[in-house]
Formats: C-alpha cells, sequence, structure tokens
C-alpha cells in the first residue's frame, strides 16, 4: 500500500499509480516500459513539452547562484526582468505584479485586492462576488467559495462565504443564451453590494471545458464595467496559448481590473504564479498605516528557481511566436476535423472547440464512471486522459506531433 495520498482521488477504490521514470515531448515513459502520450499536458501544465532543454538549463544556472530569498525584504534579477518582459504582452493597463506559488493562491490574492480595494476607498459595503455556475477557481477556501458548488465543495459548505453564482447554459448549439439573461439580472439586483465579477474567460476548464464564445464575454465584460465592478480574469488555465492566443483577453476588447496566471507561466516546469492588478487598485493600497497594505505573502515568494525558469519560458515564446501561432491554429484545425466523427454520433451529447482544447460531451456527470474507464482503457493504448465526469477533452502540449494527434483521436474514437 502506497503511504502518498493522492489529489481528487477516492483512495478506496483507486488502482495503484504507474510510475513515470522519465518525460520528455508529449511522451511519459513509464517504468513498466510503456510509452505514453501526454493528451492533457498533466493537468493543463506543461507548454512546450515535459523537459524542454531551455527550461533545464535555466533552472541549472540559477541553483548554482541563489536558490531562495525574503521577497518581502530582497528582490533579484529573475522576477525584476520576469514582470518587464510579461508586461510588455498584457494590456498597459495591468502594470502591477504579486507573486505566489500556485493558481489557487492566486485567485485568494485578488479576492482579497478586490475587497480591500473597496473597503479603503470608503466603500465597505461592496465586499460580495459575482461567478458562475459551472467555474472553477481553485481548492483554497476563498477560490471554493467563488467556484460552483458541486462535488470539489460539498463537504466544506459552511465554511465558504456566500457569492452570487449566475445560471448558465454549457452546449455549443445555443451559445448567445449561454450567460446573459441571469448575469444581467443579479447584476441589476446586486451590484451596490458587489466589488467583482470572476471569469474564466472563453473555457471554463474542471466545469467542464465550456466554450465562451468572445462576443458573449466581451459583453459581460462590459456590463461588469459599467456597473463599477472590478473584472477579474483567472487565465490559470488559459493563458499561454491554450485558446489559440497568447492570453483568452487578447480576444476581446474590455480588459481585466486583475489577471490570474500560473500553470503555463513556467511552461509547467516549477510552480508560480501572478495577480496582476492595475495602478489604480494599487494605489489604494498605499497608506502610512501598515493595516492599508497588502498583508499576504508565501514563503516561497518569488522563488528565484520558479522566476527564471519563467522569464526562459516567456523568451520562448517571444521568440518562436509566429511558429508556435501556426502550430496552435494546425492543432485547433486538426480537432476540429476529427470532432465532425462525433457531431451526429448517438452515444454524443455535444461536441465544441476552441484554441488546443476539444471536447466531447458524452454526459453531464462529474461523477460518471466513464470518466474512470474511458482513461483506462485509453492508457492500455498507450494515451493518457483524465476526463471529467462524462466528458472527453484534450490539450496537448505544442510540441505534440502530427503522429501523435492523430494517435490520440483514434483512441478516442475507440471509446465511443
Amino acid at each position: 500500500m502506497s503511504l502518498i495520498w493522492r489529489p481528487f482521488t477516492q483512495m478506496q477504490k483507486a488502482s495503484l499509480p504507474l510510475t513515470v521514470v522519465k518525460a520528455k515531448n508529449s511522451t511519459l515513459f513509464l517504468k513498466n516500459k510503456q510509452k505514453v502520450i501526454d493528451a492533457i499536458s498533466s493537468w493543463w501544465l506543461i507548454t512546450h513539452g515535459h523537459c524542454k532543454i531551455e527550461l533545464v538549463k535555466a533552472l541549472q544556472e540559477t541553483a548554482e547562484n541563489l536558490d531562495q530569498i525574503l521577497f518581502a525584504n530582497f528582490t533579484h534579477e529573475k522576477a525584476e526582468q520576469l514582470v518587464k518582459e510579461l508586461s510588455e504582452l498584457l494590456p498597459k493597463s495591468l502594470d502591477k505584479f504579486f507573486f505566489s506559488d500556485n493558481g489557487s493562491t492566486a485567485i485568494e490574492v485578488a479576492l482579497k485586492m478586490a475587497v480591500q480595494s473597496f473597503a479603503q476607498k470608503g466603500q465597505e459595503h461592496r465586499k460580495e462576488f459575482l461567478s458562475f455556475k459551472r467555474s472553477y477557481h481553485g481548492d483554497t477556501a476563498g477560490a471554493m467559495s467563488v467556484s460552483a458548488r458541486g462535488v470539489f465543495t460539498k463537504a466544506y459548505k459552511d465554511f465558504l462565504f456566500p457569492i452570487h453564482l449566475c445560471s448558465q447554459g454549457q452546449l455549443s448549439t445555443d451559445p448567445d443564451k449561454l450567460f446573459y439573461k441571469d448575469f444581467e439580472r443579479k447584476i441589476e439586483k446586486h451590484h451596490k453590494k458587489l466589488c467583482a465579477v470572476i471569469i474564466e474567460p472563453l473555457i471554463q476548464g474542471a466545469g467542464g471545458m465550456i466554450v465562451w464564445p468572445p462576443a458573449v464575454l466581451e459583453r459581460i465584460c462590459r456590463i461588469t464595467k459599467s456597473a463599477g465592478l472590478y473584472l477579474i480574469f483567472d487565465e490559470i488555465m488559459t493563458g499561454f496559448g491554450r485558446t489559440g492566443t497568447l492570453f483568452a483577453l487578447d480576444q476581446i476588447k474590455t480588459k481585466p481590473d486583475i489577471l490570474c496566471l500560473s500553470k503555463g507561466l513556467t511552461g509547467g516546469f516549477l510552480p508560480l504564479s501572478l495577480t496582476i492588478s492595475t495602478e489604480a487598485i494599487y494605489k489604494d493600497f498605499l497608506s502610512q498605516k501598515k493595516e492599508k497594505a497588502l498583508l499576504h505573502g508565501h514563503s516561497f515568494t518569488g522563488n528565484p528557481l520558479s522566476c527564471s525558469v519563467a522569464l526562459a519560458n516567456l523568451r520562448l515564446i517571444k521568440k518562436n511566436k509566429a511558429k508556435l501561432q501556426k502550430k496552435w491554429n494546425w492543432i485547433e484545425k486538426t480537432n476540429k476535423q476529427r470532432l465532425a466523427v462525433f457531431k451526429n454520433h448517438p452515444m454524443v451529447k455535444d461536441v465544441r472547440a476552441k484554441g488546443l482544447i476539444a471536447v466531447i460531451q458524452k454526459e453531464d456527470n462529474y461523477e460518471s464512471f466513464f470518466s474512470e474507464q474511458a482513461s483506462q482503457k485509453a492508457l492500455q493504448k498507450g494515451v493518457f486522459l483524465r476526463p471529467l465526469g462524462g466528458t472527453v477533452y484534450i490539450l496537448p502540449p505544442y510540441c505534440i506531433t502530427e503522429k501523435e494527434l492523430n494517435k490520440t483521436w483514434d483512441v478516442i474514437e475507440s471509446l465511443f
């Protein structure tokens, strides 16, 4: 019996995990000599591919000189250069960078920023949030609070603060009615108490890979701004190319007041996250009183090793921008072509695609047995999938080859 308690796993019925001895590009090499295509980028993390040599070298070079510093008192060149170069790729309004170490904590920081900013402007009554019923923003208390209520949050329901959750559709067949009505109604009813709307832009991840049309997202963002609320974008999953552009926010005109990044920030190589705000929000925390500071931090804030890898990742993206865009377009085109066979399939409720992500929805049930059965069958055929209940999706690393992508789709077809 293993001593390890695994994430998102019912340990009583879990099979023993397979041991990975090496990972390279799109392939996991198992101890049993099997080779497996990592079709979901190891939980949406890996961008360029496993063990990308430029990232390995960046880590090695930094580790020889610097391991960890106390970021409240010191800084280092890798962090300074990272935010400088990242700011060149973001809207000019997003120019204050707060480091933490994972997606959930990036969300926690964003929530604190929103509430405290309004309070320090004399609007303590604005402390409520609006989110969506298919949303997922993480597993810390605040992140769970602004997420959908369901299997992830049920055990902790008495510990979560109440928010306003908007009803929404999920199928691609009626995109214009996905969000508008309930969102507009709740904004009108509660806007005087709200401080922010939090959104997974263009694609909601763990809620079933729900695709937002850009026009729908744009309208929601404009309504949020018109109501005088902060707009928080959770691009922890969607950032760094997953939606077909570097960031989902690149596909709409209205920009967020707070942006959360993680996962692909380091190419999936090491833990790191950023919560990025406008200067206007930052200024609300400037005071002679310490209590008005953002009193939040982590032991590994701004870790030099993670920052060096993130910087190398960013430079890889900038250097290969045209090549990457071409690859993203090719993956999306191939995914849409291979999805066609499922559109009238009797076992399939819906299909959808956006950027590098393609989805086949069999049923809307996160606790469906189909997830485990499909995952095991695919693994036996050399492809790693982890369906969201009755929803199969792929989200491959950028380096996936034509042969690997087509094999992945051949295996998916065999599941139906």
